[in-house]
């Protein structure tokens, strides 16, 4: 921990109960740009004191998902379970300070208490049974039973505070029940636990899902309790997935490491995660950057985002374009390698990226492209085969194919073979360029035919063209 604490300092910290999804590392990306648009200090918290659900593979994918992102952290990854003592020191000041009162109240009372609460149509609470004050007699004390230690919240005024997307939010304190901060066993809870890792990491700002919302007024109260000023808070809205649901893997969210497995490129991400909830005008397109250099908590928007795959795909396209070729051939061959294919270092693939980086919007797509100039054979559909290839124009592939033997081996000479078959067999340039583009790259629709065949080399072409 450190104690002198720069004039920013934001955290994320997400509970490893399940893999992280688009969602989740929104709340991390804000956070994380705060941070260092501020020159501050960012970070990392793994809320894992739910030992039932929380992993160890769970925390893995987090941290795999922010670091390929480039979400660094500055500090941590911290652990709540690792800082039980310290939890356990500062509830012992609460009691000390007479904030905390032990509750025997068994869970089936609680039960009842909320049954009759909601008959008589009121908001299920804990009442207040085992609260002390002065002149009250607290009901005897049950044998044999472990009591859960209470909060006292106040019962008068309200707790204000000024979200930076949701404004002023005031909830009435007679609105808050007392809450349980330790369990029967003596483990601290949730809201208790966020507060002394808050104060103790000297977070100045939280910004999370909005779904903390009901938290705040709970931890704000603790906050002052212990005689320290809450941070600012940010609570982001919801985002949605296609369907318009809350995003989550029920609802068919994916790991964020999907994506990068999926071919998108980090920085695309971080530019469609932004635009998630925050905006620049009318920019759709930057730089991490830019990002960096625009962002601040003024210009989150307050409605729910909802996610658009097409969208994504959209804008990763934008980002590979704007890649030089020779980075992109470096992003782009562990996912040709992993197809199988050698002399990927023969020097083509950056001219290979050049060529069909307009035409894909995944690094996936990218390498398949890459494949029609690596594999031994490409397979082309039978209906195009059927569609470009026939006997008219089989004569016509002959003669290029001879012609592109002896020429000189640049896009020139190719260009000029292919015009002078064209002549030669009175056809136009769809006639003959149609049928090699399928024999050669599998496929009808490709980039110009001779910077095709350029790259494709002259044994290739001539084992391919033979096919006819």
């Amino acid at each position: 921990m450190t104690t002198a604490s720069p004039s920013v300092r934001t955290r994320f910290a997400p509970s490893p109960t399940g893999f992280i999804h688009l969602g989740n590392i929104r709340s991390a990306l804000y956070p994380w740009a705060f941070a260092r648009a501020n020159q501050g200090v960012f970070v990392l918290r793994i809320e894992d004191t739910d030992l039932e659900r929380s992993s160890q593979a769970a925390v893995d994918v987090i941290i795999e998902g922010m670091k390929w992102l480039g979400l660094d952290h500055d500090e941590g990854p911290f652990y709540q379970m690792q800082r039980m003592e310290r939890y356990k020191e500062v509830l012992a000041q609460l009691e000390a300070a007479g904030h905390v009162y032990p509750c025997y109240m068994s869970v089936a009372e609680l039960d009842a208490l909320r049954e009759r609460q909601m008959a008589a149509k009121e908001k299920p609470r804990y009442d207040g049974t085992w609260r002390p004050a002065p002149g009250k007699t607290l009901p005897p004390v049950p044998e044999g039973v472990q009591p859960v230690l209470r909060f006292k919240n106040p019962q008068e005024g309200s707790v204000v505070w000024e979200d930076k997307v949701k404004g002023r939010i005031e909830i009435s304190n007679d609105e808050l029940d007392d809450l349980v901060i330790a369990r029967p066993d003596g483990t601290p809870t949730y809201n208790f636990c966020v507060v002394v890792d808050d104060i103790d990491m000297a977070i100045t700002h939280v910004i999370r899902g909005d779904d903390h919302v009901n938290n705040t007024p709970r931890q704000i109260n603790i906050f002052r309790a212990l005689g320290q000023e809450p941070p600012v808070y940010a609570h982001l809205p919801t985002v949605l997935n296609e369907q318009g649901e809350k995003m989550s893997k029920r609802n068919g969210a994916k790991p964020v490491t999907q994506y990068r497995d999926e071919g998108y490129l980090p920085d695309a991400m971080v530019n469609y995660l932004a635009r998630l909830g925050w905006s620049h005008g009318d920019d759709e397109i930057f730089s991490r950057e830019q990002f960096l250099g625009w962002f601040n908590l003024d210009h989150l928007g307050r409605s729910a985002a909802q996610f658009d795959e097409a969208k994504l795909r959209w804008v990763n396209a934008q980002h590979l374009k704007a890649l030089d070729d020779a980075t992109l051939a470096g992003l782009v061959l562990p996912f040709a390698a992993k197809l199988g294919l050698s002399g990927l270092d023969d020097g083509r693939l950056p001219a290979i990226c050049g060529l069909f980086k307009d035409r894909c919007d995944t690094l996936v797509a990218l390498a398949d492209w890459v494949k029609v100039f690596y594999a031994e054979e490409v397979s082309p559909q039978a209906d195009e085969l059927a569609k470009h290839v026939t006997d008219a124009v089989r004569p016509a592939l002959k003669a290029l194919d001879a012609r592109l033997q002896v020429c000189a081996w640049d896009k020139a000479s190719i260009s000029a073979a292919i015009k002078e078959t064209l002549t030669e067999f009175g056809l136009k340039m769809p006639h003959l360029a149609m049928p090699v583009r399928v024999l050669t790259a599998g496929t009808a629709h490709t980039p110009s035919v001779d910077a095709v065949l350029e790259l494709l080399g002259r044994e290739k072409i001539s084992l391919r063209l033979r096919n006819a």
